[in-house]
């Protein structure tokens, strides 16, 4: 059964709007000494040992639209290397474990962002069924977390990705608070959503424990959801707002502070200095603003089980926990408080995090939403057309392979005839991809809409920018940073060849409509070589029109120029779309027949890979 907001066994809840809802009961075997009054001024009960109680915040994030341990674009269940299972079902095993463990009274579940975007069951209820419509769907997030009973959720940036009115229906549908104390509404400077959470866990014959949730979103949601967001929402830093909400709650009484943080630990930002604030900083909170006992940490898809950053001011241990993304962790926070001089005190913290592949998944989370999760296979499986001969991305980034020449095309085609007859039609496009999976693989024959969006698993749209010659040499030789160095002569490894200063393959770019080459024997920043246009040295003087994503030309992976270039044409259709609707146009399709990127790497001029530095083919 779906809870309602504030109806767990031993709560009650004060949200971000400031009100109270009277006391909770009693969680049973909580406390030591609960027959008596403590002395006062003092821990102490009639002579005997201090009032304790001990509780545990259960934390999930970057959910990503998972659900079932199901992969989408493969059309099978979801496997790794290293065996991961992903998905709410089966974190809802782990949690009702705990929950048995500890007492229903004596936990908390919250989550740090990014829940509605990621698998086609996401996208489905967002484009195809989506839940803003008359009589819409509720969305299959939105169930499964009210069916295992969510206190809250912070807001991830890709919340914003289909827009705002879809996130408020989302909201509305969800039976927990949605939290960013840094989403400001433009026009007050108000908070957009509730900024935090005051839940009350019940101890017996004594006081409650009084635990705040403090959300905090990411700055970056004004770079790269600026058509979104713009003028009607600002993000400011997080650390700025910790700072001004966490003295707030300590004095409505918080006895606990946990916050819900949607950004990595560590790092600069991906935007640059586009944005006075920076990105990943839950660190850095941590250090700066006294009074947080834990950090929920998301954004950044990595596993931190356990860390301990000690404040600045206070010396206090903040304890920061980061589950794996997609429901592959479950962070488990245990507190142990004593009760002294009249107050609750955090004693103790520790954390750890809980393997999602050793649990079955729940039935009841499975059988809540089979009917959608059907749904769903039925649509990506729609054969949308055929291919001539097997391809696949695996040496996609450090090769011109057929699948990410595929995307330029169709991008390349989009633009030019969105800028057919104008004033732009004339100058050459130009186009950027980059290989988001190395695991994607269209077989010979039928093509499937999950193989054609398997290509571009990201919401971006299409745009179209002017760039000078100049500016797109810049553009390539910050690509190119993407290379580790490697001297001539020596052993050249591709699994070890990319991701050089801890660059993603989602922010490494080809670019086609040029021919150049990559010498990795030389040092970011002047790597690129022969770059031609139509087979003549690139002009630098020479204007083009550059089809990119959204993410890119707002500024996402801090790209130069985009941000500051004329923007001639957008448009608000996916481009995982824009890729399905032109298979489905072309019915058949060769792999070999794609335009070639016509890049390559070399070192001192020598292909790395033989041949033809730009041929894989």
């Amino acid at each position: 059964m779906p809870h309602g907001r504030g109806t767990f066994p031993g709560r009650s809840a004060v949200t971000g709007a400031g009100m109270a809802v009277a006391g909770g009961t009693a969680a049973p075997g909580a406390a030591a000494g609960a027959d008596a009054d403590p002395e006062p001024g003092t821990g102490r009960l009639g002579g005997r040992e201090p009032r304790r109680y001990s509780f545990t915040v259960m934390g999930t994030t970057d959910l990503h639209g998972n659900v079932f341990n199901w992969d989408y674009f493969t059309d099978r269940e979801f496997d790794d290397d290293a065996h991961n299972d992903v998905g709410l079902a089966k974190v809802s095993t782990l949690v009702s474990g705990v929950r048995e463990e500890k007492g229903p009274g004596n936990t908390l579940l919250i989550d740090a962002g990014d829940t509605i975007q990621g698998t086609q069951l996401s996208y489905y209820y967002a484009r195809v069924d989506p839940i803003t419509a008359d009589a819409g769907p509720v969305h299959p997030m939105a169930r499964a977390m009210n069916a295992m009973g969510y206190d809250a959720a912070a807001l991830g940036n890709h919340e914003f990705n289909y827009g705002i009115p879809l996130l408020r229906k989302f909201e509305e549908q969800c039976d927990f608070p949605l939290l960013a104390a840094n989403a400001l509404d433009a026009g007050t400077g108000r908070p957009a959503f509730r900024p935090y959470v005051l839940r009350r866990l019940g101890t017996p014959g004594g006081p409650d424990v009084r635990v705040a949730v403090l959300g905090l979103t990411n700055p970056g949601i004004a770079v790269w959801d600026k058509q979104n967001v713009s003028g009607r929402m600002t993000f400011p830093g997080l650390v700025e707002q910790a700072a001004h909400w966490v003295p707030r709650l300590r004095s409505m009484g918080a006895d606990v502070v946990v916050v819900a943080a949607h950004s990595g630990a560590d790092g600069g930002p991906s935007y640059g200095g586009q944005l006075p604030y920076d990105e990943n900083v839950a660190a850095r909170i941590a250090e700066r603003v006294p009074g947080i006992d834990a950090i929920l940490v998301g954004h950044a898809h990595v596993e931190i089980p356990e860390r301990r950053v000690a404040n600045e001011e206070t010396g206090r241990q903040v304890v920061l926990s980061e589950p794996l993304k997609w429901g592959q962790r479950l962070t488990l926070f245990d507190f142990d408080l004593v009760w002294s001089r009249g107050q609750w005190v955090v004693e103790r913290v520790g954390a750890g995090v809980l393997n999602s592949n050793t649990a079955a998944e729940d039935p009841a989370v499975t059988g809540l939403l089979a009917e959608e999760h059907k749904k769903v296979v039925a649509y990506v499986n729609q054969v949308v057309g055929t291919s001539k001969t097997a391809t696949d991305t695996a040496e996609g980034p450090y090769k011109d392979v057929p699948l990410i020449a595929l995307i330029n095309q169709v991008q390349t085609e989009t633009v030019r005839a969105a800028l057919a007859g104008g004033a732009y039609a004339d100058l050459p496009v130009l186009s950027q991809a980059s290989c988001f999976s190395r695991a994607v693989r269209i077989a010979a024959g039928d093509i499937t809409i999950r193989d054609a969006a398997g290509l571009y698993p990201f919401d971006n749209t299409l745009e179209a920018r002017l760039v000078t010659g100049a500016q797109v040499r810049d553009y390539l030789e910050y690509s190119a940073k993407y290379y580790v160095r490697t001297a001539p002569g020596a052993p050249v490894d591709p699994a070890r060849l990319t991701n050089a200063e801890d660059t993603p393959d989602y922010n490494y770019d080809v670019v086609s409509g040029l021919t150049y080459r990559i010498d990795i024997a030389r040092p970011a920043g002047s790597r690129i070589t022969d770059l031609r246009f139509r087979g003549e040295p690139l002009d630098d003087s020479a204007r083009f029109v550059f089809a990119v994503n959204n993410y890119r030309a707002g500024g996402g992976g801090n790209y130069p120029h985009l941000p500051g270039a004329e923007r001639v044409w957008s448009s608000s259709e996916e481009i995982r779309d824009t890729i399905v609707a032109w298979v489905q146009k072309q019915g058949a399709i060769d792999p070999g027949s794609f335009a070639p990127v016509g890049w390559g790497l070399t070192r001192a001029g020598v292909p790395v890979f033989g041949g033809a530095a730009s041929s894989v083919r």
